[in-house]
């Protein structure tokens, strides 16, 4: 009888919540839907695609459209099936079985997913008080001979930023290959987006999945420079963004006008849901900590975080718990309205 092997068998697959006819606020997605005019303009593009030939398989069109909208050397941009696509790639290629990568905990799950498919050993670096101490990062690094290290910044789940600075000392003082993983960072505004060629051990990681509104075409570029890029290139399969993601994409990151629009709405989003929840905070004062992030989610420091997004969850609101945090979406502004609702409902009874 076939045998699943260890590495497989230790697994369990991602099961989203279950929040049929709930308000959604748990997968950090947009609320926004992609304006009209970049429909529009996909379904020309469709008109135009050879359905029975492979995509381009170095999406330059794609690429280009990227780097021109973030200011970028196109010849430092790949383009993939995700950033999650982007992660399995580098954990496969640039670390052999038995080699050390870290992590910075809590972190986005799929990081440790991707060292432990790859047979690596893995440093779980935890954050004193959900921060990170950048010494600690690159010393513990460096003593335990870390060949990767991968973390979010702003960080998913603590909504928290480290300063461009902070991040430029960590890539120089860590020996081995850093990855930078910015998905949230259009809302905040300390990338290292055109300083990727400064450095010879950094990857960045972008996504078209938050700011953008596009989660369901799953995009996602890594902007590095040449050596490390080619070397992806490299690694990825050769077709691995399809033409209709491609040519969607590109017409979404050509209107780079109306991704700033979206992001302004998503900003006051954010802005009044992080209103609501002080006011909550201080009707409920010890209840939880709102954590001062810069994402397009809110983050809350609680005792019972679980219970609560369970009661959530029974009242029609869906959030996330995840890294020991109430991890909250910023939603439309009546979805807002009903999560500070019900929220404070169950804070009431729980009293």
């Amino acid at each position: 009888m076939y045998e699943i092997n260890e590495k497989l068998r230790a697994l369990t697959a991602y099961v989203p919540v279950d929040a049929a006819g709930c308000v959604r606020l748990d997968a950090n997605e947009s609320f926004l839907s992609l304006p009209k005019e970049i429909i529009d303009e996909a379904k020309l593009a469709m008109e135009d695609l050879d359905f029975n030939r492979y995509p381009d398989p170095a999406a330059a069109k794609l690429c280009r459209a990227f780097a021109a909208c973030y200011n970028v050397d196109p010849g430092h941009v790949a383009a993939a099936n995700g950033s999650d696509e982007l992660i399995s790639i580098i954990f496969s290629g640039f670390l052999m079985r038995g080699e050390a990568f870290a992590t910075l905990e809590p972190d986005f799950s799929m990081y440790a997913q991707g060292g432990h498919l790859a047979e690596a050993r893995h440093t779980a670096v935890t954050k004193p008080g959900w921060a990170i101490d950048v010494d600690q990062v690159i010393e513990t690094c460096n003593r335990e001979n870390v060949r990767l290290l991968i973390f979010s910044n702003p960080c998913n789940p603590t909504s928290l930023v480290l300063r461009k600075e902070q991040v430029r000392r960590l890539v120089r003082g860590v020996k081995g290959l850093v990855v930078l993983d910015e998905a949230y960072m259009d809302f905040s505004g300390e990338s290292l987006l055109g300083e990727e060629a400064d450095f010879d051990n950094l990857i960045i990681l972008r996504t078209c999945s938050k700011a953008m509104g596009m989660a369901a075409l799953r995009l996602g570029f890594a902007v590095a420079g040449p050596k490390l890029i080619n070397a992806i290139r490299a690694a990825k399969s050769p077709y691995n963004v399809n033409s209709l993601s491609q040519a969607l994409g590109t017409a979404v990151l050509r209107r780079p006008e109306l991704l700033r629009e979206a992001l302004e709405q998503i900003l006051i989003s954010r802005k009044a849901l992080l209103s609501g929840l002080a006011e909550t905070g201080a009707k409920y004062p010890g209840r939880f900590i709102l954590l001062p992030g810069e994402t397009n989610f809110a983050a809350l420091d609680m005792e019972d975080a679980g219970e609560i997004q369970k009661k959530l969850l029974e009242r029609g609101v869906a959030v996330r718990y995840t890294g020991g945090l109430l991890r909250v979406t910023c939603g439309a502004p009546e979805e807002n309205r009903a999560f500070l609702t019900k929220f404070g409902e169950i804070l009431e009874e729980t009293e």
